[in-house]
């Protein structure tokens, strides 16, 4: 398999608090890789300094090829390394049509009308309210419009950042039913997720973050067989 994402010996902070401690992490082209781990353990900050937006202080964030450590997220985002943050992120005084145009501002310009016809494919409810201010919509769509938004820029692989955070438990089967749908048509995603046996169902390989570190990678089956690794880590 080809590696798309490859971190090696990762650490990053703020200011002399160390919140990553040297982490190692890959995603092959082509999978769905989750992140799974309590909070304060280091998860947003891995994507923070994986997208330009924190400095790592040591260790290599490598992306199809290219050093992108501690690169302006601007060049992050030209790569194809796009990240949907965690609590959604919408400019809630612009319109539908608005964010999913802005998500094109610096990768995929030319394509912008294609791409919007592509999003309202997959989000037929945007289509229905791309006039409407995204500030009035509802949280799950709002997260279908954080998502639009980052499709928008044709990623390579796909950061989700707590996709399925504040959803009800519908909203929450639908939002992991489309990552499937997007992977199935060749979306590479890393999911990083508090909810652990949605993300452990569609999964190829998962990681398991405590306090900066990697304490566990390999596939979900082998984490799940383990009533240590699930008790200690995952409070299965």
């Amino acid at each position: 398999m080809t590696v798309l994402l490859e971190l090696q010996g990762l650490k990053a902070g703020y200011g002399r608090v160390e919140v990553l401690r040297g982490v190692d992490l890959h995603v092959n082209a082509g999978e769905i890789v989750a992140l799974l781990g309590s909070n304060g353990a280091g998860k947003s900050t891995l994507n923070n300094t994986v997208s330009g937006l924190v400095r790592a202080t040591t260790g290599r964030v490598m992306f199809d090829g290219s050093d992108l450590t501690n690169c302006p997220s601007r060049q992050v985002v030209q790569a194809g390394l796009i990240q949907v943050p965690e609590g959604r992120r919408i400019f809630p005084n612009l319109t539908v049509r608005e964010n999913l145009e802005l998500g094109a501002f610096t990768r995929a310009r030319e394509r912008r009308s294609t791409n919007l016809d592509k999003v309202y494919t997959i989000f037929p409810r945007l289509k229905e309210r791309v006039a409407q201010l995204a500030g009035t919509m509802s949280g799950g769509e709002q997260q279908m419009l954080a998502i639009g938004r980052g499709l928008m820029a044709e990623p390579k692989l796909l950061i989700l950042d707590e996709p399925s955070l504040g959803l009800s438990p519908l909203l929450v089967e639908e939002l992991f039913g489309l990552i499937r749908r997007l992977h199935r048509e060749g979306l590479t995603v890393l999911l990083v997720e508090q909810n652990v046996g949605q993300s452990l169902e569609i999964a190829d390989r998962a990681y398991v973050m405590e306090n900066g570190s990697i304490r566990f990678s390999g596939p979900p089956a082998e984490l799940l067989a383990s009533a240590d690794l699930k008790r200690a880590y995952l409070g299965l």
